[in-house]
């Protein structure tokens, strides 16, 4: 946050308090702290030094927080000069001239500035880095390296929310979803305030499921006259909507219940398992008959998403690009025929040029992967069931080459002693 987990010790002891802020929006400051957690902090108030027309409101105490421009500090003066509230605590994010502190200081007529400070000098104690046994190694790599992994569909909770529905300042836009209550419209999904979140973010998708299913029937536990079967999303949902009571008791995992049914159903709608699949077989294995076999089969499905048909072609093209019975041709014109748009069919020969052979300067398909394969099952609720996760990034072999000091310096070229490198 903007503000330094030991400057929030002030709010506590400011009665009322008014954070001015300059290039600093307040929609940033949500994804930091709830409206409730700030008020706990007793901040009541969130304004831009800029703005105009501001209410007199000389109850109230004042932090700025402000980077030292030339620009924010004029603010600051014209602020000063007319001060609208009755104390202000200013703190800049960067050293300050002694001219403009004289300007701020001569501005000040009404003595109404309490403190001012400039973080690193005074506090130099928050900026104390203690030196490590073992000095940091900083690994520069190249995002074309691996094209490959960024066009897999992703199985983990905080992933498919990001990927299949958005995730926007925490916020999840459900307003489109069937049927969707009022009060869902729109879900806050937050690691700070979620503990449910917290726990499952990095969990797979059947682990979700199985996890709020044991949720709702510790609940059904207590009303044993109640109990009712959960062996889906479908059910779930079903016995959220029929006990307005469990949703009032309840409301995080009515949250998630109803998330997680939505993916549900974009999975089913978009067949993202079996496209998954195929996306699998492409990224790991060595089988390219069966490989265009499978995506052909996929291209000719007419519930198959333009999306999820041009990132199947680009795996292919990537995987397959030197193969010397490639179909990349006839499957660019079926993209065609199924009426994909032209400059989503440019951006398959895109990634090639971004992240092919040519470029990157590691092998990202081993020979020996297709026999190391090994297929991992994730079995939870019906309808959640074979999530499929062979491919590891690069970045996995990369950083456990490093671990052991088995970098190839002829891709990973270095500076420094080389002892440093091989610890």
């Amino acid at each position: 946050m903007f503000v330094s987990q030991k400057y929030t010790k002030l709010y506590i002891g400011l009665t009322s308090v008014l954070l001015a802020l300059k290039k600093c929006p307040m929609i940033r400051v949500s994804v930091v702290y709830t409206q409730s957690e700030i008020l706990q902090k007793e901040v009541y108030l969130f304004e831009r030094i800029d703005s105009k027309n501001r209410d007199n409101m000389k109850h109230l105490k004042a932090i700025c927080f402000l980077r030292p421009t030339k620009e924010n500090v004029e603010h600051l003066i014209q602020e000063l000069r007319r001060p609208k509230y009755s104390v202000y605590f200013i703190y800049f994010s960067n050293v300050i001239s002694k001219s403009e502190i004289k300007s701020l200081a001569e501005a000040d007529e009404q003595e109404v500035v309490a403190e001012v400070q400039q973080i690193i000098t005074k506090e130099y104690e928050l900026f104390d880095f203690r030196k490590t046994e073992v000095p940091p190694l900083l690994l520069i790599l190249d995002r074309s390296d691996d094209a490959i992994t960024p066009l897999l569909n992703q199985w983990t909770y905080q992933a498919m929310v990001h990927e299949l529905l958005g995730l926007n300042n925490n916020r999840i836009d459900l307003s489109r979803v069937p049927g969707i209550s009022k009060d869902l419209r729109e879900v806050v999904l937050s690691a700070e305030n979620d503990e449910f979140y917290a726990n499952n973010l990095y969990l797979n998708f059947g682990e979700i499921g199985t996890n709020i299913k044991n949720l709702m029937e510790d609940f059904q536990k207590k009303k044993p006259k109640d109990k009712q079967k959960l062996e889906s999303i479908t059910d779930m949902k079903a016995f959220v909507d029929n006990y307005p009571q469990f949703k009032k008791m309840s409301g995080t995992v009515s949250k998630h219940v109803t998330v997680v049914g939505e993916l549900s159903r974009l999975v089913s709608e978009r067949q993202l398992m079996e496209v998954s699949e195929v996306e699998q077989e492409l990224a790991c294995q060595n089988d390219h008959s069966s490989a265009q076999q499978n995506l052909r089969r996929l291209l000719q499905n007419p519930r198959l998403s333009e999306i999820d048909a041009v990132r199947l072609v680009m795996l292919y093209a990537l995987r397959y690009e030197k193969h010397s019975s490639s179909i990349l041709p006839s499957l660019m014109e079926e993209l065609n025929r199924k009426g994909v748009l032209e400059r989503h069919r440019k951006m398959i020969q895109a990634v090639v040029e971004y992240g092919g052979k040519r470029i990157r300067g590691s092998e990202l398909i081993a020979p020996t992967d297709a026999v190391a394969i090994t297929k991992q099952f994730f079995k939870g609720l019906k309808g959640v069931e074979n999530v499929y996760t062979q491919h590891q990034p690069l970045i996995h072999d990369t950083l456990d080459q490093l671990i052991k000091g088995r970098l190839k310096d002829s891709q990973f070229p270095y500076l420094g002693p080389s002892s440093l490198r091989d610890r």
